[in-house]
């Protein structure tokens, strides 16, 4: 995530890491394609075209989000469009799924009571989004794990956001993000999404999260 936030003017739409059909048949290629090659694609050229010129040109990603109520709402979508989605589909792979690592397995239980309670409130923190939006797994300041959701394009690391923390997982609930294959059933595709969940990447932003904290 560090070089997500670390980029810069001009910013680059990220060469997706896997097959549009690879996380089939959970997420469908053409969702994957349009999802990346349009969506995403044009968060990139708006945020560029919001920042060229301005004094705002020299400005990381990660200090766009974290002083983004300074910023013309451009900014604001089309930055929290790309951060998020940069880092959405580094959260996913093919063959992935599955239950965490026993250390990670054990925060969660900490934090949450069980597994199952973690992915129920969490498919709920989506369900209940209304309208488009994210919902997150952060690391709060004080290292503790916590559910949250943000609409549209924000993010818990917008200094907007209602609770702020570092996002360590996140799933994208505009509907362009599952209506071709889910229709209006978002609760379906939450339950799916599990299945391609990269834990390993969770778990390093987790650890990198916490290391953040108690420097």
């Amino acid at each position: 995530m560090e070089s997500i936030l670390s980029a810069s003017y001009p910013f680059e739409l990220p060469a997706l890491p896997y097959d549009f059909a690879a996380l089939e048949p959970y997420i469908d290629a053409q969702t994957m394609e349009i999802h990346h090659d349009k969506h995403h694609a044009a968060y990139v050229t708006n945020l560029n075209n919001a920042l060229k010129g301005t004094d705002a040109e020299g400005k990381t990603l990660g200090e766009l989000m974290s002083n983004i109520s300074k910023y013309p709402a451009a900014v604001r979508n089309n930055g929290g469009g790309h951060f998020n989605h940069s880092l959405f589909w580094t959260l996913m792979g093919p063959g992935c799924g599955g239950d965490p690592s026993p250390e990670f397995m054990q925060a969660i239980v900490d934090a949450f009571g069980s597994f199952s309670d973690f992915t129920t409130q969490f498919e709920q923190k989506g369900a209940t989004r209304f309208g488009s939006g994210w919902a997150w797994l952060i690391v709060a300041a004080d290292g503790s794990l916590r559910l949250t959701s943000t609409p549209n394009q924000d993010n818990p690391l917008m200094d907007v956001a209602e609770e702020k923390g570092t996002p360590i997982l996140g799933v994208d609930v505009w509907e362009h993000a599952y209506y071709l294959k889910y229709q209006n059933r978002r609760p379906d595709y939450l339950k799916s999404w599990w299945s391609v969940v990269n834990w390993s990447v969770v778990e390093k932003l987790w650890a990198d999260a916490r290391a953040a904290v108690q420097a």
